[in-house]
């Protein structure tokens, strides 16, 4: 007796961006839960996309608004939920479920999670103007960048242009430096391990 091999379409398993959920790829191409589209959008040629690593927008939902802030604090401590939750004496389902939203911490277990993030308990609450407000005054309160700030409008723009094109030069080149030589340490690293 042979068996006869019948040829079957693949289905495309996707993870949804907006809400997470693991589906097929459905008929309209649209998520099953949140009914977002789950193809991105190509940008638009000639028009610049810009990502920001921290803050939602002002408009979104404060739980998300916490959500995507605990998220991004515990992987800049380079903390996994396991730890996290350890840290907090709870399980580590509960800070899953704060990251992607499902769950809205009480203000103690947002006490607690700060107290384990090592961060003020504002950090974990505050809007995206408050935290540029924070970030301007801390740049303001060095004596020679605020000596430049209140330049900058003196400056015609060719000149301001260049300043802060040089500026930017500088700061990616010391980035750069920066990532090199941790990869070189940790490539001694691994050879010292091995």
């Amino acid at each position: 007796m042979a068996t006869t091999l019948v040829a079957m379409p693949m289905r495309e398993v996707l993870r949804c961006d907006n809400c997470s959920l693991v589906q097929f790829r459905t008929s309209n191409s649209m998520c099953r839960r949140c009914h977002k589209a789950l193809d991105p959008e190509e940008p638009i040629r000639g028009t610049v996309v810009v990502s920001t690593p921290v803050s939602a927008p002002a408009n979104e939902d404060p739980g998300m608004r916490v959500a995507k802030v605990v998220k991004e604090i515990r992987r800049a401590r380079h903390l996994s939920q396991r730890q996290l939750a350890s840290r907090m004496q709870v399980p580590r389902t509960y800070i899953s479920k704060i990251e992607n939203g499902k769950a809205m911490p009480t203000l103690t277990s947002l006490e607690r999670l700060a107290e384990a993030l090592e961060v003020d308990l504002c950090h974990l609450v505050r809007d995206e103007r408050s935290q540029r407000e924070e970030e301007i005054s801390t740049i303001l309160s060095d004596s020679f960048l605020a000596e430049i700030v209140a330049c900058l409008p003196q400056l015609e723009p060719l000149h301001r242009s260049m300043l802060l094109n040089h500026v930017r030069d500088l700061a990616r080149d010391q980035a750069k430096a920066q990532a090199r030589e941790s990869a070189r340490l940790q490539s001694s690293a691994r050879r010292q391990t091995a």
